[in-house]
């Protein structure tokens, strides 16, 4: 079990549904309107102004991209109501995930958030990440990249006593996945294709009621960064690899401090130390239900973990309106 951080206690961990809360609501005004630019406006504006009420001096590591191309919450900025006094601390967030699904009022839109001390993010560039997780209950290394896809589900498979063609695997539905796709089902692997929101995909692995096993493929490095802090909290496995389709992202990688850019990335470097991890639902999904909005008052739903103690809140909220 991680130690307690002292620094982190002194940011409260329902103070981070606050802020999810806040970016889910933005969001949800705009849900099935088909915009989804002004779905991950609202929600980037709500949050950035209530990490802008909190007491720290916080730094967003992982945001909506670089500072000239993100106004606000771009990798660098400052958040927080006491720079150079409060606790210093690292912020990975993603205002809305899946930011077509709510457009479209599609499942799992979430607003999210992971906190640590300062360093114990990876500061990821917004590249693509090849993927591969699982949740708790496995030993050590029972998957990795450098294993083809299926030598990872046998892998799986025989740490669960159970055939290949049992097990399930979450994998996003992209074209550049149909070759993944074509050999799980080869082997009999069932595969449940999400059309976005891979945060939720990865963090599925570790809910039993999902009966996902596995989340392989290749997707976002920021959001890789936020399910490993989800996955530090409750346990699991998570190996991720930075893929560059040309020399622009291996520059921007190298900016950020990224000097082995072939690096296979295990969950303890990913996101280190004490990590807080929230999530509020935007719209419905196998994590959270989505916000409901009724006569004088919304609902929320929310989760929050913490590493050190391995707890997980649930949190359901109630909003008046009038």
């Amino acid at each position: 079990m991680q130690t307690a951080s002292k620094l982190l206690d002194r940011v409260l961990v329902l103070e981070m549904v606050r802020v999810t809360e806040a970016a889910a609501i933005a969001a949800s005004k705009l849900t099935g309107r088909g915009d989804e630019k002004a779905a991950d406006a609202a929600a980037v504006e709500a949050m950035r102004a209530a990490l802008n009420e909190l007491y720290m001096d916080g730094t967003v590591v992982i945001g909506e991209g670089e500072r000239d191309e993100a106004p606000m919450l771009y990798i660098g900025e400052k958040v927080g109501s006491a720079p150079g006094k409060g606790p210093k601390i690292d912020i990975a967030l993603d205002p809305l995930e899946g930011t077509t699904i709510c457009a479209k009022a599609g499942p799992n839109s979430l607003a999210v958030l992971a906190i640590a001390e300062e360093g114990n993010l990876l500061n990821a560039p917004d590249v693509y990440m090849d993927k591969i997780a699982v949740g708790p209950g496995y030993a050590p290394d029972t998957i990795d990249l450098d294993r083809t896809p299926t030598q990872n589900i046998e892998a799986i498979a025989a740490a669960k006593g159970v055939r290949p063609d049992e097990i399930i695997a979450c994998v996003l539905d992209r074209p550049r996945h149909d070759k993944l796709i074509a050999e799980l089902r080869a082997i009999g692997c069932g595969v449940v294709l999400i059309g976005d929101g891979d945060v939720a995909g990865v963090i599925a692995t570790s809910d039993p009621d999902t009966t996902i096993d596995v989340y392989m493929g290749s997707g976002g490095a920021p959001e890789g960064v936020l399910a490993c802090a989800a996955l530090r909290c409750v346990g699991g496995q998570f190996k991720g690899r930075l893929l560059f389709r040309n020399d622009d992202e291996r520059a921007r990688a190298r900016k950020w401090g990224i000097t082995d850019l072939d690096r296979q990335y295990d969950l303890s470097e990913l996101a280190k130390g004490d990590c807080i991890f929230a999530a509020t639902g935007v719209t419905d999904g196998s994590l959270l239900e989505g916000v409901k909005r009724m006569k004088g008052k919304m609902t929320t739903e929310s989760v929050v973990m913490r590493a050190s103690s391995g707890t997980v809140r649930w949190v359901k909220g109630e909003h008046r309106t009038a």
